[in-house]
């Protein structure tokens, strides 16, 4: 009880079967767990490992006395082996506010987990090693990550590099000043010009990001499930390019239970849209206030919910349909007036 969606409503059977996998069982008499506050949707299977371990320890199938100190959390198999979760960074942030001695999750979210400090944090792989964790009949390894060794150790390992384009001193020197003001930038050239290259390569040429930056950003990631297994904190600026058919929610988030849409996951880095004539006008549109106040608001009838939305924005498009006008040698084929349709599409503010 408690607002539970259908993905905590059928943790009943993992739960039941997990249990049964691993040599215990659920009581035979009728189990309430109560999620507060119940004004509160609970989402997502993460608290199938956390229930588990309560009823187990209700029912007296286990005597774990410092169970109450840890936050348990993870999604299960029906063998008993624990799946990746989401948002692992903001919940340890939360728990050592809260005065929590330790965080027990799945071994994939363990690292992120542990950028943290100040907080003991362990990784199982089953819930078999969480039980005996508990009981003292084995030991977990604690997880411990050099968070600012880390971070430095890892800025410069880009993907991509500006000193890899060749020629092109006029649009490099446009996005080194782009670079160095955080201005907001349009690339418009023929097909094969290097629009595309060249924005990915400009966040090797944005400041690198500080410790608090690099905190923030890997928070959102966190919470919308984009960190990799193993990953811990993300270190280089992070560059998106949705593609044109995206949509408005897509974009700036939301849904049922809002998550951070594309110009929240580029937070700090470089949002990109390429071929920009070939997105929606409400698409588009979204972006005005985000593009302004560098946060979105996502407001629900009951609660509303804001994530950063810092980004430089990059687009690109051909000059006209064909994508060859004023071009030095190929001669544009578009008839009178599209050329003025194309350029004069968007907005000024936009």
């Amino acid at each position: 009880m408690g607002l539970p969606d259908n993905a905590v409503k059928e943790s009943l059977h993992r739960i039941e079967t997990a249990l049964k996998n691993t040599g215990f069982k659920m009581p035979g008499k009728k189990v309430v767990v109560n999620m507060a506050p119940a004004d509160i949707r609970k989402e997502g299977a993460s608290y199938d490992l956390t229930i588990a371990m309560g009823v187990l320890s209700a029912s007296e199938q286990i005597v774990a006395s410092e169970i109450d100190k840890f936050i348990i959390m993870g999604e299960l198999s029906l063998d008993g082996g624990l799946q990746p979760m989401k948002g692992a960074l903001p919940i340890d942030i939360e728990a050592r506010k809260q005065g929590f001695k330790g965080f027990v999750l799945p071994k994939e979210n363990a690292r992120e987990a542990a950028i943290v400090s100040d907080l003991e944090v362990y990784g199982a792989q089953n819930i078999t090693e969480v039980i005996k964790f508990f009981t003292g009949e084995a030991t977990l390894e604690r997880e411990i990550v050099n968070t600012r060794e880390e971070f430095y150790n890892a800025q410069a390992n880009h993907e991509f590099d500006f000193n890899d384009v060749k020629g092109q001193i006029n649009i490099k020197r446009a996005l080194e000043i782009a670079a160095a003001g955080g201005h907001n930038v349009i690339l418009i050239g023929p097909p094969g010009a290097g629009k595309t290259m060249l924005a990915k390569r400009l966040p090797t040429i944005l400041p690198p990001l500080t410790l608090h930056e690099a905190l923030e950003t890997t928070k959102i990631h966190s919470v919308a499930g984009k960190m990799g297994k193993q990953a811990s904190l993300i270190s280089v600026r992070p560059f998106r390019s949705p593609h044109h058919t995206i949509s408005d929610v897509a974009l700036v988030g939301g849904g049922g239970v809002p998550q951070p849409g594309e110009i929240s996951l580029a937070h700090n880095g470089v949002l990109f849209l390429d071929e920009l004539p070939e997105f929606k006008r409400t698409v588009l549109e979204v972006m005005r206030q985000p593009l302004e106040e560098r946060r979105v608001t996502i407001s629900r009838a009951k609660f509303a919910v804001e994530y950063p939305a810092s980004f430089m924005l990059v687009a690109s498009m051909n000059p006209c349909p064909c994508g060859y006008y004023n071009h030095p040698e190929k001669e544009c084929v578009c008839a009178p007036g599209v050329v003025q349709n194309t350029s004069t599409k968007f907005r000024g503010p936009c």
